[in-house]
């Protein structure tokens, strides 16, 4: 929103930075072949994909600008007057009709592998997507960075995958008043719990706790972006030293 953004604060800070588009959203979005048979009445409608877009209300409060659309969270430093910028970047999301394996996933294996020693970062909706490509291969993976993730792993999951790995899940503020968010937050709590047991090295950090308030959901676009980025770089350098 007028800043620089993340990918390029973090070549900026000495990081390499690769920029993937996953799957079936944003410039990858959708898949024509399901769409057009049955336009053309050669397949049946119920084998169009299944298509989610959230408007401006619902993701007012998905995001945690507020609790009501138009009312922010006292101190959220989100740049509402930006906001019309940032509505022109939704999407829809074509997630739910993505096939198996996750090609966003396979594609996180193969880059790793390609290029050696990668923190794979990730936010919301494909926040898991890091740990599913550590339980398919761990080759080429140093570390995971997860931006308030839709999911991290369950506690009952199999934790052999993240012994030893590097694994920093970040939370901002407001998730305690965020029925959607707060039982992420306790899920990745557990998960980190059940992780470390098991010989794993997993941070839960949350903002507010380190005396950092007001952050939405979009961290990377919040007004002190360049802050919390520069914290990330000292974590990564404290837990994920150069190879």
């Amino acid at each position: 929103m007028g800043r620089m953004g993340w990918d390029e604060y973090f070549l900026r800070r000495g990081h390499s930075v690769h920029v993937m588009d996953q799957a079936w959203r944003g410039r990858s979005a959708s898949h024509p072949t399901q769409i057009n048979p049955v336009r053309a009445g050669q397949a049946p409608a119920a084998s169009l994909p299944t298509v989610f877009a959230a408007g401006r209300e619902d993701a007012w409060r998905i995001f945690r600008f507020g609790a009501r659309f138009g009312e922010s969270y006292p101190g959220m430093r989100f740049p509402l007057a930006a906001q019309g910028e940032f509505w022109k970047q939704m999407v829809p999301d074509w997630n739910f009709s993505v096939g198996t394996p996750n090609p966003s996933v396979t594609a996180l294996n193969l880059i790793a592998r390609r290029l050696g020693r990668v923190v794979l970062m990730s936010h919301s909706q494909s926040g898991i997507y890091p740990f599913q490509a550590a339980v398919a291969s761990r080759e080429g993976i140093a570390g995971i960075v997860s931006i308030e993730p839709g999911a991290c792993p369950a506690a009952t999951d199999d934790m052999a995958p993240y012994a030893g790995l590097p694994i920093l899940v970040l939370w901002g503020d407001y998730v305690a008043l965020s029925s959607r968010w707060a039982p992420r937050l306790a899920g990745c709590l557990a998960f980190a719990r059940a992780a470390n047991a098991a010989g794993g090295k997993v941070e839960v950090a949350v903002l507010p706790e380190m005396g950092i308030a007001g952050n939405s959901h979009m961290l990377m676009q919040d007004d002190n972006s360049h802050q919390i980025a520069d914290w990330l770089v000292g974590w990564m350098a404290r837990h994920i030293p150069p190879g």
